[in-house]
């Protein structure tokens, strides 16, 4: 052993070169390993962090991978660059990549990120343009709604994406299905290319036409990377696959890590046969294999079960066998000796299912077994259905809290209800503009009417006169419109937070994400009005638009989130807040664990996901032949789904279900047939004293270390903490103003002018394609933040430009452009972005533009201290960073035209130190919560969405 690695463990950290295949199951410390794998490679290999790829499946494993890595490379006092590392979701790599070598792309600057929603509301808006095509109803069903058309459209085009099929070959399809899907792909890549826009699958397959059309990226790419390791393999798609072994290059230093009998997401795209053939992608012999299967996590008789449960289907298929043999072991050591299995469920008949839940989490706690409810999580094959809900209802109101963040209940929250109701109560015309015909009717009218009754009663009530009395006269301004109002919903929103029926929301404990939850629903609700203003181009009601925007809003907008569901806050710093039992989909709690996991949805059975067109592609149209048998892949899905769903629990399971044996018209058995043999054998809860004797662990911190910079942090902590808190720790959209879009414009043609530059092409500097990086900038700009600036402002950035560049005499002393610099601290990132020049004896320069005149040094001394503490920031993480010596720091000012531009800095190593000291202090506060200020910074309130708020309360 070594630093507490088993044999396995130790052989997968020291076998660093070719392939490698780590098969790692449940419980088997595969991130320890992976982080002893790096920590090896740095240590012992002498291997640059630039030179390590790690890709992880989420964002938040890359976080705490980054987390884990740099404390232990801490611990053992080691200084390194870990920022360097590309370490993130295989999405985030290859957009990193993409964003290094843009200009090689279609995507010009500013381009447009897509999530799901984003990417549905972009079909939506043109799903007319699509169903002109012929064929196009085989694809969906004719009679569907607009809506609904966009949702089917956007899984086939991912499709596509995701297997990179050829359009082309899709258009000359005998199969008049296949040839429609060409047309709408092609049609679709038109609109993204118009919109300068990318979604979550094109991301990839953008990075992979950059990798193999420019093979001097691809080669300058390998020549950095020279160890790839790759988590949860199991989980890749075709062109993640693709990407990969293009990264690996001829080195091929490429460990991948995963559990085939984890793999849960075929439905995006995932396919097992890439861990189950990687072996066979090389020589024979040449990749390596090490199986972690001794498991850390669970019980023994937990992991009796869960093998037992893998037995039971045949992986077999015409002699060829779709998993790797394999059976988990339990870690050698004492045991409790208690019955680790059991059942809570409802009596065939009785319908009592959540009492006995209820009854069995009270009996726990009772007996002093529960220090906290988070030691309890409910695996759900889906959290939305009304079982489901309708138990955490019941638990809630006996005073179980529950954390259930994807059970589609935003809308049904108490502070969303009264917000929707505030907003009806403000637009009194909306009944009459909704109906397009006598006959049109949605059901989400009944709901936002019930909300608007809720409303009224609230209105009622004599603590809330002054909400009464403002809105009833906005509603009457607004339905005789007579001139712009100088808001629009976002605006109103901010203005509603005022008054007490909605700012309570705002002053709960932010320690407890039960507590917060509220005044974070708040925060997603002020995103959801920002984003439809921004998609819509709305910046104010006029009495033209209103009614238009109105019924956009409420009929289309509001309609779709409330039918598509809507996920409410998760706490990326601990996936079990504390006071809650927590309610999650089996795909949601894959990597965690819990002392107590209650598996329910026994009712469910092995079910086709994949249609006649699926076939048909897969079939004909893949680059591969097909792997798993398709009319098994149903049975291999349902039995990895509840064996990753048995795996979490550490000291006991329960299977839970209202059982009904009684097959009558329309019932099903429950358990279902798939469960019965596992099921049958389990002792009821009440049956079994031996569960009090177990001593169940505490849930695992996740310990990640978040990000801070100057600008976008102690800049506005030290501005006003009240500000950062809603903006910055609850994430509060601001209404969208267009005051940055000017320096947005000079800073980025600034840096077109410097990367010409440092890739030695000089020549092109001149007026005309500085004026034409400008212009692009700008309807780049103008595209993606939809706000405008006047010509006589246009033009007055460009000369900011122009002079700028008047001004150079010779290019050779910019050393770096735009550079994001980022350094691991003990407890939190530090981060910048810094232009750097090059200095006497081998030293380095810094220079921050300002696109504004050069103020009076002695009047506006305050503000020069708060730019030299900037720089100072700054020359600390190039010296930490890069061993580079800073000996001055600049501001250059483009707007200032009678003087010398630059105001120089020395550099101050003392003055240095004290503002780091600074800087750790104010994080201290910000990671503490501690948002006390004695003063209201009256200048800054002017153009703070929150002082409504603040008006009332400080």
């Amino acid at each position: 052993m070594t630093n507490g690695l088993n044999i396995n463990q130790l052989k997968a950290v020291e076998t660093t070169e070719g392939p490698l295949l780590i098969i790692a199951g449940p419980g088997s410390g595969k991130t320890f390993t992976l982080v002893e794998r790096i920590y090896y490679l740095i240590t012992e290999k002498n291997v640059a962090a630039e030179n390590i790829l790690v890709a992880t499946f989420t964002e938040k494993a890359a976080q705490e991978l980054m987390t884990r890595v740099s404390n232990r490379l801490h611990e053992a006092n080691i200084s390194f660059n870990l920022n360097e590392m590309y370490l993130g979701t295989i999405h985030s790599i290859c957009l990193r990549i993409l964003e290094k070598n843009r200009e090689f792309t279609r995507l010009k600057k500013n381009f447009m990120l897509m999530d799901q929603f984003d990417q549905q509301y972009f079909l939506y808006q043109k799903i007319n343009e699509y169903t002109r095509l012929p064929n196009v109803d085989l694809l969906f069903d004719e009679r569907a709604s607009r809506w609904k058309k966009a949702e089917t459209l956007l899984k086939w085009l991912n499709k596509v994406s995701e297997e990179m099929l050829d359009f082309d070959q899709l258009k000359t399809s005998k199969e008049p299905q296949v040839q429609v899907l060409g047309f709408c792909y092609e049609l679709y890549q038109q609109h993204l290319e118009e919109e300068n826009a990318l979604d979550f699958s094109t991301i990839q397959l953008e990075a992979y036409r950059l990798l193999k059309e420019h093979p001097q990226i691809t080669t300058q790419l390998h020549e950095n990377l020279h160890y790839l390791m790759i988590d949860e393999f199991q989980d890749t798609n075709t062109i993640q696959e693709e990407i990969i072994f293009i990264l690996a290059g001829d080195k091929q230093n490429i460990c991948v890590v995963g559990d085939d009998d984890q793999g849960l997401y075929r439905f995006r795209g995932a396919t097992i046969r890439n861990i189950l053939e990687f072996p066979s992608k090389f020589e024979k012999g040449k990749c390596k294999q090490v199986e972690l299967s001794i498991n850390y996590r669970s019980h023994p008789l937990i992991i009796q079960f869960y093998n037992q449960w893998m037995e039971q289907n045949k992986w077999f298929y015409k002699s060829k066998l779709f998993r790797y043999d394999k059976r988990i072991e339990p870690r050698e050591g004492d045991h409790p000796d208690s019955r680790t299995v059991i059942k809570v469920s409802g009596s065939d008949g009785l319908g009592n299912w959540e009492e006995e839940v209820y009854q069995f989490l009270i009996s726990m706690k009772e007996k002093g077994k529960l220090s906290d409810w988070n030691q309890v999580a409910f695996l759900f094959r889906s959290v939305k259905n009304d079982k489901v809900v309708s138990l955490a209802n019941y638990l809630e109101e006996r005073n179980i809290p529950v954390y259930s963040p994807r059970s589609n209940m935003f809308f049904e929250r108490e502070e969303i209800r009264l917000l929707m109701g505030a907003f009806m109560f403000l637009f009194p015309q909306f009944p009459k503009v909704r109906k397009w015909d006598e006959n049109a009717h949605l059901d989400e009218w009944e709901m936002y009417d019930k909300y608007l009754r809720e409303f009224a009663d609230e209105l009622r009530k004599k603590e809330n006169h002054k909400l009464l009395k403002w809105c009833q006269t906005r509603a009457k301004i607004h339905m005789n419109l007579l001139q712009n109002t100088d808001y629009s919903f976002a605006g109103l929103f901010y203005q509603l937070l005022q008054f007490d029926l909605f700012n309570r929301y705002l002053e709960q404990d932010l320690y407890k994400v039960k507590d917060s939850r509220s005044v974070r629903n708040l925060s997603l609700f002020s995103k959801l009005l920002t984003k439809f203003e921004y998609l819509h181009r709305v910046s104010v009601f006029t009495p033209k638009t209103i009614n238009t925007h109105l019924t956009i809003f409420f009929n289309q907008y509001l309609r779709f989130l409330i039918n598509g569901g809507l996920n409410e806050y998760e706490d990326e710093s601990e996936y079990a807040p504390s006071g809650c039992v927590s309610f999650l989909t089996i795909h949601q709690s894959k990597g965690l664990e819990f002392p107590i996991v209650v598996v329910d949805s026994l009712n469910t059975t092995p079910r086709k996901q994949y249609s006649d067109l699926d076939e048909i592609l897969q079939e004909n149209y893949y680059r591969k032949e097909p792997f798993e048998p398709l009319e098994r892949t149903k049975y291999y899905d349902f039995w990895r789904l509840y064996y990753t769903a048995f795996s979490r629990a550490q000291n006991l399971l329960v299977l839970s279900c209202q059982e009904n044996t009684a097959s009558g018209q329309g019932t099903r058995n429950v358990p279902s047939k798939p469960f019965v043999g596992s099921y049958s054998s389990l002792k009821s809860w009440n049956e079994t004293s031996s569960i009090y004797n177990l001593e169940l662990e505490n849930v695992k911190d996740v310990n990640i270390k978040k990000e801070y910079s100057f600008t976008s942090h102690i800049n506005i902590f030290e501005t006003c903490a009240l500000q950062y808190k809603f903006y910055k720790e609850f994430e509060f959209s601001p209404v969208r103003q267009g005051a940055t879009l000017f320096g947005t414009l000079v800073h980025q043609t600034i840096e077109d002018v410097h990367k010409t530059a440092l890739r030695g092409e000089e020549s092109k500097i001149t007026e005309e394609n500085v004026e034409d990086w400008f212009n692009a900038n700008y309807n780049n700009l103008v595209k993606k933040e939809r706000v405008y600036l006047a010509p006589q402002t246009q033009k007055a950035a460009l000369n900011q430009v122009l002079k700028y560049v008047e001004k150079q005499n010779n290019w050779s002393h910019i050393k770096e452009a735009e550079v994001d610099v980022s350094l691991v601290k003990d407890n939190y990132i530090l981060k910048g972005t810094i232009d750097l020049i090059k200095g006497e004896n081998n030293t380095v320069e810094i220079i921050d533009f300002k696109s504004e005149k050069k103020p009076d040094l002695f009047k506006e001394a305050n503000m020069m201290y708060h730019y030299k503490r900037q720089l100072e920031v700054y020359a600390h993480l190039v010296e930490e960073r890069t061993g580079q010596q800073v000996s001055k720091m600049h501001l250059y000012y483009t707007g200032e035209e009678n003087s010398n531009p630059y105001v120089t800095f020395p550099k101050d190593t003392k003055a240095i130190d004290k503002t780091i000291s600074t800087f750790d202090g104010i994080v201290q506060r910000i990671e503490e919560k501690d948002f006390k200020i004695k003063k209201r910074p009256e200048k800054h309130c002017r153009n703070c969405d929150m002082r409504f708020y603040c008006n009332e309360k400080l």
